[in-house]
Order: structure tokens, then sequence, then C-alpha cells
């Protein structure tokens, strides 16, 4: 732990969702793996290995690289860069978006969400101590919010700013100056915890007093050591 962080006094914690507060890999490796199997039932093409590779991922080991598609794209932008790779493929555009539309679809946050640690329990700890929650995640809105519901925590996140929001996208800070906006506490008093180096990278560029990488998701240790203040195993951690 850095000076930094002993000294600091925190008023408000910004936290990533996936990988941070659940299962990135819980949610993620099945969609992708239906999604290519939806996508070569569409358009009649073996696709399969082509676009895990695309993507990101591999599915004998079922490892997902930290920095490809599936890790760091939203939905929207995913959807949009699939139909062009279809396009690549030799699909005309209109059969390329016909395929898309068919087999296109998001994970069930209701079946899929598994929590990376007691989140009421967490959320509940940091909010009697007097600060506020937020989450920033370049998931959609009505996931997450379906997400924080099933998990309990809804009512104890005090802001959500989501990837379709119309915001710019992490590592511009801009999530995080929207939080800040919405909560009155400036950036030098929060602390952003993320998995990805987006994460770390947003809180920089933002100002916050503390970045907290947690090694939980994706990117592994020596990704985020050089971007974080402090790192956990994971946000059972935090307190």
């Amino acid at each position: 732990m850095s000076f930094k962080s002993q000294q600091f006094a925190p008023q408000l914690v910004i936290f990533d969702k996936g990988g941070t507060l659940i299962d990135f890999f819980q949610v993620w490796r099945p969609w992708v793996v239906e999604l290519a199997r939806r996508l070569e039932s569409a358009t009649g093409l073996a696709l399969a290995d082509g676009f895990f590779s695309a993507v990101g991922f591999e599915p004998m080991s079922g490892r997902i690289d930290h920095q490809g598609r599936l890790a760091t794209k939203t939905m929207s932008g995913l959807r949009a860069w699939a139909a062009a790779w279809l396009c690549e493929l030799g699909l005309s555009r209109h059969a390329a978006e016909g395929a898309i539309a068919s087999a296109w679809f998001a994970p069930d946050p209701l079946t899929e969400a598994r929590p990376l640690a007691d989140l009421p329990a967490l959320f509940n700890t940091l909010r009697a101590r007097g600060l506020k929650i937020a989450i920033a995640t370049m998931d959609d809105r009505a996931p997450t919010e379906a997400t924080l519901a099933k998990l309990g925590v809804a009512s104890l996140v005090d802001v959500l700013v989501c990837a379709d929001d119309g915001l710019a996208l992490k590592p511009a800070p801009d999530m995080v100056w929207a939080v800040c906006q919405a909560t009155g506490v400036e950036a030098a008093q929060a602390v952003v915890v993320g998995d990805a180096e987006m994460d770390m990278l947003m809180g920089q560029a933002a100002g916050v007093g503390l970045v907290v990488g947690v090694l939980s998701g994706i990117a592994p240790q020596d990704a985020l050591a050089p971007h974080a203040d402090v790192l956990l195993m994971s946000v059972a951690e935090l307190i």
C-alpha cells in the first residue's frame, strides 16, 4: 500500500461491474459460445473458430484476452463490429445484418450474475462509514439494473453510469466526472475500483484520489500494477 493510500480519506467509491463485482467469465464465456453457434446457424458458415479468434476468446482454455474485443467493447460496439466482420467473410450488408438480427441476444443477468463477494455486506459497510457508492460499467443500463436488483444491492447504489448513457466511454474520465457531479463529491475524494486497465486509466484521467485494481477479472497483475495505487485479490478485501 502506498503512502498516498494511507493518507487518503475517501467519500465515494466507484466500482466497475463485470470482473469486479460479478464474475466476468460466468457471463461472457457461455454467451460468446452460444452467439457463435447462432451465427453459424443463421449464415450456414463454419465461422466459430474465426469468430472466437477475432473477439479474443480461446474456447479450449476459456481464456479471454483482456485487450480483445470481448473484453473491451460495449454490446452495441460488438454488434456493429460483428456485422462488419460477417461482410468481410463475403456476406452482403443485408445478409449480415439479417444474420445478426436473428442471432443476437444479451446475457441473462438473472441467471448468470455470480457475485465475487458478499456485496450487500460490503456496500452496507461502506455506507455505514459515510461513503457514497457508484457503479461505472461498460455494460448497458437495463441489464445492469436487473443485475443489481438480483444481487440485492440496487438500493445501496447512489449513482449508476452505463455504456448506453451517452457519455464518453472508459478510459475517458467522463463516467467518473458524471458520478462526482451527481454526488457532489470532488474527484480527489473518490476511489475507482476495477479489474481492467481501462478502469485504472479512467480513474487516473479523472484525478481520483485512489485507484484500486482487483485481480478477480480478466487483466493480469502485470497489466494492472503500473496503473493502480493498490492491488487486491478481490473487492472482498476492500474494507
